[in-house]
């Protein structure tokens, strides 16, 4: 062979070989869960969304494409200044592939922001606003288990056909709480309601009572609760406390099952609301729920069911396209259809949205209860198209610049 064939053999060798490499940055494949573990939101997420995590890399296998999976999990304490510390030295530092949980909207959009910059992928399962699709959308961020839009869909569309045609908000006072306020609203406008007023309380408020009296003075038909974790069982338990609700309608626009659990059936049976996912939903869910409630002493909610999910579909995706670049792994979930035990034939839209059913649930009556977690039951499923926002009301600009390159 000539010196000439050795040497383009061997260039040849030492790129196939540098190519091959670089299919996972680091030897390891790296997903950050940022959680709230200590504050009003951990009983949502927090130690659940760690052990759903961990639960579908072990069952993952460990690895994929040959490397391991490794794990890194941080408290943002519900702070955006510190999420973003975290994830920047993450990314920075410890070559992060992909940020998931975030649980707070704030965060969730600085984070979002952040991710975007440094090209890395984020999926957010925990946080709600609609924004993460719509005016902040990302071509490396998926929003993957509900949205303020999808629970404003599903409750109040209930609500307004049951005659709840008046309604006062009582919003927890951050981005999630605005978007949801936001979203229920337009769905109430649109469908002949009207909203008679609104109070916003802090995140983490243990004292209700001035607001709920506040709302109980009012004409309004409705009172919804636009908060979740401690502050929406401190709201439902001190409105049955002191009465407030009596001649009007108590909705939760966001109700977990850690929150039904810890005020009882007795003071929310009858209670309507939206989510994606139930743990007795299915055979498949029920499994999954048995072996996480070994692990973690309780049934996992709609978000712990979902972070699982997407981290396996994350794998997935990560295995298909042969890397962990953050755009080959984005555009290979465009291509995928997901079906596992949290949700069937599902996709990822252009804006980042996955696509599913949604459930509007019900809270059962105690006497229709048959143990400690047996606490809803479904409504009625929703179908995906009907669930979330459609594209033609998008301010996506991903969504805006593909219509007008069809437009042309």
């Amino acid at each position: 062979m000539s010196k000439l064939k050795l040497a383009l053999c061997a260039t040849a060798f030492i790129v196939s070989g540098a190519a091959h490499a670089a299919e996972v940055s680091g030897d390891a494949v790296k997903i950050g869960v940022l959680t709230d573990m200590s504050g009003p939101l951990s009983s949502m997420a927090g130690p659940g969304s760690v052990a759903a995590a961990e639960m579908a890399i072990e069952d993952f296998g460990g690895e994929v494409l040959g490397k391991p999976v490794e794990l890194l999990t941080a408290d943002h304490q519900n702070k955006p200044d510190i999420a973003s510390a975290v994830a920047r030295r993450w990314i920075d530092q410890q070559g992060v592939d992909m940020l998931s949980d975030m649980v707070s909207s704030s965060v969730a959009l600085a984070v979002q922001r952040l991710a975007t910059s440094k090209d890395t992928m984020m999926i957010t399962t925990s946080a709600a606003t609609s924004a993460l699709t719509n005016e902040e959308c990302s071509p490396l961020a998926i929003h993957y288990v509900y949205d303020t839009y999808s629970l404003a869909a599903g409750t109040a569309k209930a609500v307004l056909a049951n005659g709840g045609k008046k309604w006062f908000f009582l919003t927890v006072d951050y981005a999630y709480g605005h978007s949801l306020e936001e979203n229920t609203t337009s769905v109430i406008n649109e469908l002949g309601g009207t909203v008679v007023g609104a109070v916003h309380h802090p995140l983490g408020t243990s004292d209700m009572t001035s607001y709920l009296l506040q709302a109980q003075a009012t004409d309004a038909d409705v009172i919804a609760l636009a908060n979740s974790g401690t502050d929406f069982i401190n709201a439902i338990s001190q409105a049955a406390e002191f009465g407030v609700g009596r001649d009007k309608q108590m909705v939760g626009m966001l109700v977990f099952l850690e929150n039904a659990h810890s005020v009882g059936l007795k003071a929310i049976q009858g209670l309507q609301f939206t989510l994606a996912w139930y743990w007795d939903q299915s055979d498949e869910a029920r499994e999954f729920a048995e072996r996480f409630q070994k692990r973690q002493g309780k049934m996992p909610n709609s978000l712990n069911a979902g972070l699982y999910s997407a981290v396996t579909n994350y794998l997935r995706a990560v295995e298909a396209a042969g890397t962990d670049d953050a755009t080959a792994v984005r555009e290979q979930f465009a291509k995928m259809k997901m079906t596992d035990m949290f949700h069937k034939n599902a996709w990822v839209r252009e804006d980042g949205r996955v696509m599913h059913d949604m459930k509007l649930m019900e809270a059962k009556k105690p006497s229709e209860s048959n143990g400690e977690w047996d606490l809803f039951k479904v409504a009625r499923t929703i179908p995906a198209d009907e669930a979330f926002m459609p594209l033609s009301q998008s301010e996506c600009s991903m969504v805006q610049a593909s219509a007008k390159a069809n437009a042309d």
